[in-house]
C-alpha cells in the first residue's frame, strides 16, 4: 500500500468539479483508493463519497492506494491535486480579485429589511418588475411494493440512461451556446448517476425488498442530508445537484414529464423554496423575468446558471418569501439582492427608468447589430446564429443575425422512444425557414449517437464515443431516419432559404453516400436542389479540404470539435481541458488551408464554433479569410462591432504571424501586441 499527504490548494475544494476530476483520475487505474479527512474516510472512485469528506480549501488530506497499479494511481493523483484538479481558472481568478470573490463577498444573512422589502443574496443582476408565481414541486406518489428484485433493478437502470441522456443533451445545449463552465455542471450530474457508493447502497434497500423508487429516494435523501450538513457552503450547496439529479431519474421511473416548469401565459417574477440546475436551465426568459428563492447562495449551480442566462435572480432570502401572495407585485433587484413586494407606483416608476435605461442601451446596439459587418476597409464579414429551435430563430433576427449558420436539429431526436415523424420535422423547419425569409437557413442533420446515446437506434457501448458511430456515419447506417429527415427538409425548403449540412465529416465517401441520398429525394420529390455543405470537425476534412470542395458548396468549422481532434484532447476532462484553445496554431493552420482549399473553387468557408465569438480570435478568423461567423445569439452584435473596428489588411497581416507562432498562448501574446 502506497500513502501520501496532501493539502487540497484549489478554492473550493473537494467540490463537485475537482472532486469529479479526482474520481475520473482513480477510476482508470485498478488499485482501491481511499480519501482520509480528519476521522471520515472516502471511496476515491465515489464523487459522492469524495463530496461528504467536507474538504475546503486548505484542507490536508490522506490518499491510501492498494493495488498492482499503485505507484501509477497516486503519482497521477498527486499530480492532479497540484495542478488544481481543473480549477487553474479559478485559482487565478481568486488571486486577482476576480468574479468568484466578489460574488462571495457579497454573501449576507437574508432578513427583511422592514415591511415588505426583503434581502437576500444577489445571483444574478438585473431588474425583474411583475406579478408573483410561487412555484411548488407537486409531491412525488411513490410505490413501495416491490415487484422483485430483478424487475425493480431493470426499471432503475431504464430511467438512469434516460436520465443520461437528458442531462447529456442539456451539457451539450450549455456548451453550443458557449457556457462551457455551466455545461460542466451537467458533466457532473452525469458522474452521480454512476456513483458506485449510491448504486451499492440502493442495491442493498433492493436486497431488503423495497421497490426502486423507493431505495432511490431513501439513497438520495440520506446522502444529500449528509451534504447539506456540511459547513462549506460551496459543498453543501452539492446537496441540491443530488436532489436535482436523483429525483430526474425518480421523475422517469413513475413517468413523470421531466422539463420545463408549467408556467402562466403572462410573464411572472418566481418565487420558490429553491430551484434545481435543472429546473434553472429550462426556464424560458420570455415567461421568466426573474427569481427569487428561500434556500441557495451565490456558488450554487442555480446562481451561475441563472447569470449565463441573464436571468435576475436573488436566492437565500428566508422562508418568508413563500408567504408572498401569488399575483403579488413586486420589484427584483438581482443586483443589490432585494425584493419590494407591492411597490409604490413612485418607486415602480424609478424602476422602470431604470429598466428604460438598459433597455435604451440595448435598443441602440440592436440597431447597430441589424447593419452589415463590414472592415474599416470595405471587407464584409457575415454574422448569422447557432440556433436550436424556432424561439432562438425569432431572437437570432431581433439581435442582428443575417441568417443561421447552425440549426442543431437534435432537439427533435433526443428525449423521445420513438424518432420524430417526418410531417413533425416538416412542419419545424418549415416554420422556421418562414421566419428567416430571405436570410440563409443551414440545417446539420442530426448530430446524435455515441456521447449521445438515443434508445430508438440500438448501437453497441464505445470505449471513446467521440470517436464512434456519431453524426454522418449514425446517418449513413440507420437510412432509414436520415433519409426521412431529408424529405422532410426537402419538402420544407421553399419556405425559405435552406442549406442542409453534415456533420462529423471524415473522408469523401461519406460526402458521396449523403449526397446521393439527397439527389434520390430530391428526384423522387421533383424537389428544386438546395446547397449542400458538410462541417470540418475532423482534421482528416480540413487537410482533404481541395478536394472535397468541387463536391460540396460549403465548409463550417466546428472549431470546438476541430480544437480537441486536433490536440488530442477530451474538451469534457477535467485536467487537460484547460489546454484546449483554439488559438493554437496546429488548429489555425487547419482552418487557414480549408479557406485556402474551398477558395480555389469559389466556395465560401464558415466557422460556428466557440472561437467565433472569441473577441481576441475573430481578427484572426478574417485575416484568415472565414467568410461566415455563426455564434450564439446574444454575442451577435459584439462580434459586428468587433469586425467594424478593424482593417482586413491588418487582420490578415496578424493572421499570417499568428500561424508561425509556436502556441496558443504566443499567438494570444501577439494579439495583445497588435
Amino acid at each position: 500500500m502506497k500513502k501520501l499527504e496532501i493539502v487540497i490548494e484549489n478554492p473550493t475544494g473537494l467540490h463537485a468539479r475537482p472532486a469529479k476530476t479526482f474520481v475520473n483520475i482513480a477510476k482508470k487505474f485498478s488499485s482501491d483508493i481511499v480519501v482520509i479527512h480528519n476521522d471520515k474516510k472516502a471511496k476515491g472512485k465515489s464523487l459522492i463519497s469524495l463530496l461528504t469528506l467536507g474538504a475546503e480549501t486548505g484542507a490536508q488530506i490522506q490518499i491510501e492506494v492498494d493495488g498492482d497499479d499503485e505507484d501509477q494511481a497516486l503519482e497521477a493523483i498527486k499530480e492532479a491535486i497540484e495542478s488544481g484538479l481543473g480549477e487553474e481558472e479559478l485559482i487565478q481568478e481568486k488571486e486577482t480579485g476576480g468574479t468568484q470573490d466578489t460574488i462571495v463577498e457579497k454573501v449576507q444573512e437574508p432578513s427583511t429589511v422592514k415591511e415588505g422589502v426583503f434581502s437576500g443574496i444577489p445571483a444574478s443582476p438585473g431588474i425583474a418588475i411583475g406579478t408573483v408565481f410561487q412555484f411548488k414541486r407537486a409531491d412525488l406518489v411513490i410505490e413501495e411494493k416491490s415487484s422483485g428484485r430483478k424487475e425493480e433493478k431493470k426499471r432503475l437502470q431504464e430511467a438512469i440512461q434516460t436520465a443520461k441522456s437528458q442531462l447529456k443533451h442539456l451539457n451539450e445545449q450549455m456548451l453550443e451556446s458557449g457556457a462551457t463552465q455551466e455545461a460542466a455542471i451537467f458533466d457532473v450530474h452525469v458522474e452521480l448517476l454512476s456513483d458506485e457508493e449510491i448504486l451499492e447502497e440502493i442495491d442493498a434497500q433492493l436486497e431488503r425488498g423495497q421497490s426502486a423508487a423507493k431505495s432511490l429516494q431513501y439513497v438520495i435523501d440520506e446522502k444529500a442530508k449528509v451534504l447539506a450538513g456540511l459547513s462549506d457552503p460551496v459543498l453543501s450547496g452539492r446537496a441540491a445537484d443530488l436532489y436535482d439529479v436523483g429525483y430526474r431519474v425518480l421523475r422517469n421511473m413513475l413517468g413523470e414529464e421531466v422539463g420545463s416548469i408549467e408556467l402562466p401565459d403572462s410573464p411572472v417574477v418566481i418565487f420558490a423554496r429553491d430551484l434545481s440546475p435543472s429546473d434553472t436551465v429550462s426556464l424560458d426568459p420570455d415567461k421568466v423575468l426573474g427569481f427569487c428563492t428561500s434556500e441557495g447562495g451565490p456558488t450554487s449551480h442555480t446562481a451561475i446558471i441563472a447569470r449565463a442566462l441573464s436571468i435576475p435572480a436573488v436566492v437565500g432570502a428566508g422562508d418568508n418569501i413563500l408567504k408572498v401572495l401569488p399575483g403579488s407585485q413586486v420589484i427584483l433587484d438581482g443586483k443589490a439582492g432585494t425584493i419590494l413586494v407591492e411597490p409604490s407606483a413612485e418607486q415602480v416608476k424609478q424602476a422602470q427608468v431604470n429598466q428604460d435605461q438598459e433597455r435604451t442601451r440595448q435598443e441602440r446596439m440592436l440597431k447597430i447589430a441589424s447593419e452589415p459587418a463590414v472592415t474599416k476597409d470595405g471587407h464584409r464579414i457575415e454574422v448569422v446564429a447557432n440556433i436550436g429551435g424556432p424561439a432562438d430563430a425569432e431572437k437570432a433576427l431581433q439581435m442582428g443575425a443575417e441568417g443561421v449558420g447552425l440549426l442543431r436539429t437534435e432537439f427533435l431526436f433526443l428525449e423521445r422512444k420513438t424518432p420524430p415523424a417526418e410531417n413533425e420535422q416538416q412542419e419545424v423547419y418549415s416554420k422556421i425557414l418562414e421566419m428567416m425569409g430571405r436570410f440563409p437557413v443551414i440545417v446539420r442533420t442530426f448530430d446524435v449517437g455515441g456521447d449521445k446515446p438515443i434508445p430508438y437506434i440500438q448501437t453497441p457501448p464505445e470505449e471513446n464515443p467521440f470517436l464512434g458511430i456519431r453524426g454522418i456515419r449514425l446517418g449513413l447506417a440507420n437510412p432509414e431516419i436520415f433519409r426521412e429527415q431529408i424529405t422532410a427538409l426537402l419538402k420544407s425548403a421553399n419556405c425559405g432559404n435552406l442549406h442542409i449540412m453534415f456533420p462529423m465529416i471524415s473522408d469523401i465517401q461519406e460526402i458521396i453516400e449523403a449526397v446521393q441520398i439527397v439527389s434520390e429525394i430530391q428526384e423522387e420529390l421533383n424537389a428544386d436542389p438546395v446547397k449542400l455543405g458538410i462541417m470540418i470537425e475532423v482534421p482528416s476534412a480540413a487537410l482533404l479540404a481541395d478536394i472535397i470542395a468541387p463536391d460540396i458548396d460549403f465548409f463550417s468549422i466546428g472549431t470546438n470539435d476541430l480544437t480537441q481532434y486536433t490536440l488530442a484532447t477530451d474538451r469534457m476532462h477535467g485536467v487537460l481541458s484547460k489546454n484546449l484553445d483554439g488559438l493554437h496554431p496546429a488548429v489555425l493552420r487547419l482552418i487557414a488551408q480549408t479557406v485556402q482549399g474551398a477558395h480555389q473553387y469559389g466556395k465560401w468557408v464558415g466557422v460556428c464554433g466557440e472561437l467565433g465569438a472569441d473577441p481576441a480570435a475573430i481578427p484572426i478568423l478574417v485575416g484568415l479569410g472565414v467568410d461566415e461567423l455563426s455564434v450564439s445569439v446574444p454575442a451577435i452584435p459584439e462580434v459586428k462591432e468587433i469586425i467594424r473596428e478593424i482593417s482586413f489588411d491588418k487582420a490578415k497581416e496578424i493572421a499570417q504571424k499568428a500561424l508561425k507562432c509556436k502556441t496558443a498562448a504566443d499567438v494570444r501574446a501577439l494579439l495583445n501586441q497588435s
